[in-house]
């Protein structure tokens, strides 16, 4: 069994730094026990560290003091934690086995930052993963879950997966190592339990073999999944443009496109039957959204627009007569002129240029509202903003961003794009007001 762990070590690369110690999740049962016994074999330098849980009364003592003697007999430094575990898990509303989770793994990594280990090993074996692997089919959790566990992650690394249950425990009677046993774990109360307990003594009536059957089926999921996520990224370089726009038309040359969208569209925080619902959505019109817990899709012509969730804001900012500058929500700046011989219009979309004394104060900066119409500039009848941003093809998330500069009712300006041509400058005009909008 040593051979075997030494290999898979250097295989995965767990263990690369032999300056640094290696901290060693110690339970004191027989998986923990094994894996602290065949590193310190190994010649790493180890530190053993124990979580109490205080879920199992007087069983949880005698697991703290087995394991500081066992450390202690190993010449290992020992180092434990008191939770109360209970009081977490109402707290945060998780299960007991979620908050023992969080609670062990939170500390294991603060000791790994307190004390510079290089990795911290915990005693999963092959049994394990192919339990998760079972776990997962059930919750359906896809091709990242059919892989059981993984060998490294992070900094946690796991020397015993290319062992079994049988393997450990042959090897400590070998060696004639002693252990605790869980009594939680000869209950089939929790899932894993069940799984361990139940379900597989009822697979193994069908195939004496079924474990062996299934670590190698995780093994070939494994490299599946690799593919998959190559195929992942490079459909995120294709279909993703820039930030906030999806292609359609390439999402559509992917095989199984739904899976790619829900791919794309899981890390800001879509459901599966969100995204299936956008997926049908994709040859229908446009205009309909979606919405994840922290962001909004529109799906628009030929992209999806995907922008994160906006809190409540006011869209409506006055600005008083001899305001010079504007910081919310855009930033503008105001410049009132006497109109000379010399004068001249910078053709430029971020500055207008207006008639100061056709205005009427103070102005108005807000959002556009449904009837809102101006007469573009050049123009002489009226054109609904709707209609002018149909024409000038305005996405959903454009016209959300525009922002329109008011003198009462009128609208002036479409900021940054188009002024209206009732309030040029013309040959009577004596004063004028200059805007210019920064973009930057």
């Amino acid at each position: 069994m040593i051979n075997t762990i030494r290999t898979y070590i250097e295989k995965y690369q767990l263990l690369i730094d032999n300056d640094k110690p290696v901290l060693v999740g110690l339970s004191g049962g027989a998986d923990s026990v094994a894996l602290l016994a065949a590193l310190v074999r190994l010649d790493y330098s180890c530190i053993a560290v124990h979580c109490n849980f205080h879920l199992r009364g007087d069983e949880s003592f005698r697991d703290e003091h087995f394991a500081e003697e066992f450390a202690r007999s190993l010449h290992v430094p020992f180092y434990k934690v008191d939770f109360d575990t209970i009081a977490y898990a109402e707290e945060k509303h998780l299960s007991i086995e979620m908050a023992a989770r969080e609670l062990r793994y939170k500390w294991f990594e603060d000791m790994r930052c307190k004390l510079d280990a290089q990795a911290i090993a915990v005693a999963h074996h092959r049994d394990d993963s192919i339990e998760t692997l079972l776990m997962n089919l059930v919750r359906g959790t896809g091709i990242r879950g059919m892989r059981g566990i993984r060998p490294k992650n992070g900094y946690i690394v796991r020397p015993l997966l290319p062992v079994n249950r049988d393997d450990i425990l042959a090897w400590l009677s070998e060696q004639h190592y002693s252990y605790v046993t869980d009594s939680s774990n000869l209950s089939d109360v929790y899932t894993r339990n069940f799984i361990r307990l139940k379900v597989l003594p009822l697979l193994e009536e069908i195939n004496p073999s079924v474990r062996n059957t299934i670590a190698r089926t995780a093994e070939h999921l494994s490299a599946v999944e690799t593919i998959y996520i190559n195929v992942i990224n490079e459909a995120r370089r294709d279909v993703m443009v820039g930030e906030q726009h999806l292609s359609i038309n390439a999402l559509l040359r992917y095989p199984a496109p739904e899976t790619i969208l829900y791919e794309l569209l899981k890390p800001f925080n879509f459901t599966r039957l969100v995204t299936d619902d956008l997926f049908l959505s994709l040859r229908h019109e446009s205009g309909k959204s979606f919405y994840s817990s922290t962001h909004r899709l529109i799906k628009d012509r030929d992209y999806l627009l995907l922008a994160p969730l906006q809190k409540e804001e006011t869209f409506q900012y006055m600005i008083e007569e001899g305001n010079v500058e504007c910081h919310i929500p855009i930033e503008l700046s105001f410049r009132k002129i006497v109109l000379s011989n010399e004068f001249q219009i910078e053709k430029d979309k971020n500055i207008a240029y207006f008639d100061y004394d056709k205005l009427t104060f103070p102005l108005v900066l807000r959002k556009w509202q449904a009837g809102d119409w101006f007469i573009p500039f050049g123009m002489t009848g009226r054109k609904k903003l709707s209609d002018y941003f149909s024409d000038h093809k305005y996405s959903l998330f454009d016209k959300e961003q525009t922002w329109l500069l008011c003198s009462g009712n009128d609208v002036i300006w479409l900021v940054g794009e188009r002024s209206d041509n009732r309030f040029r400058i013309d040959k009577t005009t004596k004063h004028a007001l200059i805007v210019k909008f920064f973009t930057e």
